[in-house]
């Protein structure tokens, strides 16, 4: 990596971040992040909305040009196709992400398990994906998982149960490995994590012997997770694996300290965001450190953070192309870190959910109720929107 290419890097430039948002789109985005920023209008408005979509309210049409159309690539596969090559034009891959949750029959573990294969077998077939991922519970019941994790003792229907988790798991990870696409294992709740733990570290000694392939997650925000990554690269290492890491801060703050208050024990989560962060910059240099024995990814959203990794790469001469080093935002935010990282030659990769409208809607909810709990998210992103405007206006004059 050149000097020139660091340069180049602006998380401020906004023209390079929505090159491939048209006015409306930008428009539409502009009063998403403003209902978003409004933490009562959230609360009052994912039950609402709950409550007409179950009794079948057409309201699904508006719902898929806005909140939808701005955070999830399509209802299916082929239908991400439009977003995947926008994703493309500027340089940013993609991660099909099928986000049906709140599924708890074992029909529709299968059928997750087998959509999840249709996406491998996409990948396979398309450049542009550079990751497949799956949601442990989108393959198996929370409550089995609490139950494993909890080392209670499982009846035998349980036990069968729980080998078809362990099957759904390792024929998505098999599939990965032999189309050769990596495939990032998500974090859950920390009561269910150590069994999701174990699952991954079980697939990444199995497939990960020649390359890494299976990536577990760890959330940074947890205080015991820089050591579990040290930890698993330790064992990674004596029995001659690669270990593949998604580093991330988390997803369920509130939920884990008002269960670890109503439970009475030691809430799991960083004393204070410092501390997240302190971890989390451990963690990329961690892995830096050993970047030819870890495959890891950076999922971010943070500007320190992703300009720390730009400026570690350039300081040990490791290439922005390396494979083992990617960095991942969600679909439909920050656009000013994923375009720009992009156009300066970094791996960047963007998280695009999709399924049918109803299906995702939990997951939309949980992201829009996440972005008003992350300070500065929203305001930074509207910030960043009202200044595209402003420039396109100028630029008109």
């Amino acid at each position: 990596m050149s000097q020139n290419s660091q340069m180049k890097l602006d998380f401020n430039n906004t023209e390079i971040a929505f090159r491939n948002k048209s006015d409306k789109d930008l428009e539409k985005a502009y009063w998403l992040f403003k209902m978003v920023a409004s933490n009562s209008l959230i609360k009052i408005g994912t039950p609402l909305t709950n409550f007409a979509l179950n009794i079948g309210l057409p309201i699904q049409g508006i719902i898929r040009n806005t909140i939808y159309k701005q955070f999830c690539g399509g209802e299916s596969i082929e239908g991400c196709a439009q977003a995947i090559q926008d994703l493309g034009k500027g340089q940013v891959t993609t991660i099909l992400d099928y986000s049906v949750e709140g599924e708890e029959s074992e029909a529709s573990f299968d059928e997750t398990c087998a959509e999840i294969l249709r996406t491998v077998a996409y990948a396979k077939a398309n450049p542009l994906i550079s990751f497949c991922v799956f949601k442990p519970t989108g393959l198996g019941r929370f409550d089995l998982f609490a139950k494993v994790d909890a080392k209670q003792t499982l009846t035998e229907a349980e036990q069968a149960e729980f080998a078809k988790v362990y099957d759904r798991v390792d024929r998505i990870c098999k599939a990965c490995h032999e189309a050769s696409i990596k495939v990032l294992v998500d974090a859950e709740h920390s009561w269910i994590q150590d069994t999701i733990d174990d699952l991954a570290r079980d697939m990444m000694e199995k497939y990960n012997k020649e390359a890494a392939i299976v990536y577990n997650t760890y959330q940074l925000y947890r205080s015991d997770k820089l050591a579990s990554l040290k930890a698993d690269f330790a064992y990674a290492q004596t029995q001659n694996f690669y270990l593949g890491a998604k580093i991330v801060r988390g997803a369920y703050m509130e939920i884990e300290r008002q269960r670890a208050a109503e439970k009475g024990y030691a809430s799991p989560i960083q004393p204070n965001k410092p501390a997240s962060d302190t971890d989390y910059n451990e963690a990329i240099s961690f892995c830096l450190d050993h970047v030819n024995r870890i495959g890891f990814m950076a999922g971010t959203h943070n500007e320190e953070s992703s300009r720390l990794l730009a400026e570690e790469l350039l300081k040990r001469n490791i290439s922005p192309k390396n494979d083992h080093i990617y960095f991942a935002q969600l679909l439909g935010m920050s656009e000013n870190l994923s375009f720009n990282l992009a156009a300066a030659g970094f791996n960047v990769a963007k998280y695009m959910p999709y399924g049918p409208v109803k299906a995702v809607m939990p997951y939309l909810f949980r992201r829009a109720q996440e972005n008003t709990s992350v300070g500065g998210q929203t305001s930074r992103e509207l910030g960043l929107i009202i200044k595209e405007k402003t420039r396109r206006k100028n630029a008109k004059k």
